[in-house]
C-alpha cells in the first residue's frame, strides 16, 4: 500500500537526516549544484513536511490529474539549473535551512508522526498535491512523487557528507525505479533504456530520466 510504503520511505530519510555527519557539514558545499549539504538536507526534509501541509490543503476548483501527467508538465524536468522553478526549489530549501540541523530534523520528526498518525484513516479518494501547484493529484499520486523525491535526494545527501546511501525497502525503491525508468524512457526513448539495463556495449552514455 502506498502509505505504508511512503512512511517507510521517510523514515528511511529522516534517519539520513539525522545523522552527525549532515550536521557537521551544514554549511558546506553538497554535490548537487547550488546547493549547500543543510539545503539539500531541508528540500529531503520537505519531502515529509509538504505531504503534512498537503492533508490540510483546499484543493477546490483545482483541476485533479494523474502521476504522468504531473511529470510530464513538470517545469524543473530535464530544465536548466538555473530556471526559475529550479532556482525557487534551492531558495526554498536554503532559507529553511538558516534554521540549523537542530530545527528542519525537529519539524521533520515532528511532520512524519504527525503523518504516521494520520494517513492510515486518510479516507479513499483523498485528493492532494503540493498547494503551491496549479492542479491537484490523487494522495497516491503524490505520495509516490515524494518518494522518488526521498530515494533520489538521499543519495545526493549520503554523497555530500561521505557516507553509505541508505537503503530503502524494497517496494519504496521500485516505485522510484518505476517513476524513473517511464521518465527515462520518454526522454530517450525505449531502445535506449533497454540497451543501459542490458547491454553495456550499446548503453548511451546517460539515461537519466530526470
Amino acid at each position: 500500500m502506498i502509505r505504508t510504503h511512503y512512511l517507510s520511505a521517510a523514515r528511511t530519510g529522516l534517519a539520513l537526516l539525522a545523522d552527525d555527519a549532515v550536521a557537521k557539514a551544514w554549511t558546506e558545499a553538497s554535490a548537487l549544484e547550488g546547493f549547500t549539504v543543510g539545503g539539500l538536507a531541508t528540500h529531503l526534509a520537505q519531502q515529509i513536511t509538504s505531504v503534512t501541509a498537503a492533508l490540510d490543503a483546499d484543493y477546490t476548483g483545482k483541476e485533479v490529474i494523474g502521476l504522468f501527467e504531473h511529470y510530464d508538465g513538470a517545469a524543473w524536468l530535464a530544465a536548466d539549473i538555473d530556471n526559475d522553478y529550479n532556482t525557487g526549489i534551492r531558495d526554498g530549501g536554503e532559507t529553511g535551512a538558516q534554521a540549523g540541523h537542530a530545527a528542519v530534523l525537529a519539524e521533520a520528526t515532528a511532520g512524519l508522526e504527525t503523518l504516521a498518525q494520520r494517513l492510515p484513516d486518510t479516507p479513499p479518494g483523498t485528493v492532494s498535491g503540493n498547494p503551491r501547484w496549479s492542479y491537484a493529484t490523487p494522495l497516491g499520486a503524490f505520495l509516490r512523487t515524494r518518494v522518488l523525491e526521498l530515494v533520489v535526494h538521499a543519495d545526493d545527501l549520503a554523497v555530500s557528507v561521505g557516507i553509505d546511501t541508505p537503503a530503502f525497502d524494497q517496494e519504496s525503491f521500485e516505485i522510484a525505479t518505476r517513476i524513473l525508468a517511464r521518465l527515462a524512457a520518454k526522454r530517450h526513448g525505449q531502445a535506449n533504456l533497454v540497451r543501459a539495463l542490458a547491454r553495456t556495449e550499446r548503453a548511451p552514455e546517460t539515461i537519466s530520466g530526470l
